[in-house]
């Protein structure tokens, strides 16, 4: 038993400083020179197209305008086509993002946009005229002390540019 002691003061040391060396790259996030990373919703990709049932691919665009690269964690999401809403949710998906560069990350959804169905089939009636959206939610950030990072976007899709042909 006392062989122990040793190995276990050490396997204590070790863990202690991985921890102290992770919040060190951490404390950046948390400083005043930390600039938000910005989100805009770039593609929309229909995977599947049924009556009750419909699914598309998102495809954001997560710019990181700080020189370090920031861990993305995951992504809390809601998104208006016009004013309707086209999709909630949540992704558990990770990716890093390099500084001064920027990702895709990609989110899968599910949503049944049949009671909106006489709205959407108008808008689609005029594919070369933009439809507006607004992302709203939550960017989560870092790794074990994770920060939440508010979004608000909006833009403009072209739904003609979606049909295929």
């Amino acid at each position: 038993m006392l062989c122990h002691a040793p190995i276990r003061r050490t396997f204590r040391a070790v863990v202690l400083l991985s921890l102290l060396s992770g919040l060190v790259g951490c404390s950046t996030w948390f400083s005043s020179d930390f600039q938000d990373p910005r989100v805009q919703l770039k593609d929309v990709e229909i995977i599947k197209a049924r009556l009750l049932e419909q699914q598309f691919m998102l495809r954001f665009r997560i710019d990181n305008p700080n020189e370090q690269s920031l861990p993305v964690r995951g992504l809390l999401y809601t998104v208006h086509l016009n004013d309707i809403e086209l999709a909630s949710g949540e992704s558990s998906g990770w990716t890093t993002v390099a500084g001064k560069s920027f990702e895709y990350y990609e989110v899968p959804i599910h949503t049944n946009l049949w009671k909106h169905m006489k709205y959407i089939v108008r808008l689609l009636e005029k594919p070369d005229r933009p439809i507006a959206y607004r992302l709203d939610g939550e960017l989560k950030t870092g790794l074990m002390l994770g920060r939440r990072v508010h979004i608000s976007t909006n833009g403009e899709i072209i739904p003609g540019n979606f049909i295929p042909e």
